[in-house]
């Protein structure tokens, strides 16, 4: 697909609202790799092509595995995801999945038990940063297969 507008070039100003979501993020008490397979994930239920790419080359370069990667559309059923893992991925899609209306108590319960407060709240951050920059860049495509590990670092 061509590009449209380089949203990165041309709305700077703009994005830095976005970039400050990140910076406070980095220094979350979630994991960052949990918040790059979330990240993942999101990006999977968004269809944002540049964003899968480039998680999935920074994700393999910090070390998490190809089998994990691969199979994430379907985490219920796969067994090697932790149950903290398992709580931020149900909470990640019922929060990107918002057709329903509210996420489910049971999806909130479980979260609570592998979540504080604060992280929770952190995790649902994480989900609308990555949500908005699928948007953005479903709207002014970048070119996918471009991006190179640690760009945006």
């Amino acid at each position: 697909m061509e590009q449209r507008i380089n949203v990165f070039e041309k709305g700077q100003n703009a994005m830095k609202a976005l970039y400050g979501l990140g910076v406070y993020l980095a220094k979350s008490p979630i994991e960052q790799h949990l918040l790059e397979l979330i990240y993942f994930r999101v990006s999977q239920i968004n269809g944002c092509a540049f964003c899968l790419d480039m998680h999935s080359k920074d994700m393999l370069a910090k070390g998490e595995s190809e089998q994990r990667l691969f199979v994430l559309d379907a985490w219920r059923e796969a067994p090697f995801y932790t149950k903290r893992e398992r709580a931020a991925l149900a909470w990640a899609e019922a929060v990107t999945k918002i057709t329903g209306g509210n996420v489910p108590n049971e999806v909130y319960d479980e979260a609570r038990k592998q979540f504080s407060e604060e992280e929770l709240i952190d995790l649902t951050l994480a989900v609308i940063t990555i949500n908005s920059y699928n948007r953005i860049n479903i709207a002014f495509p970048p070119v996918v297969g471009t991006y190179k590990v640690g760009a945006f670092a």
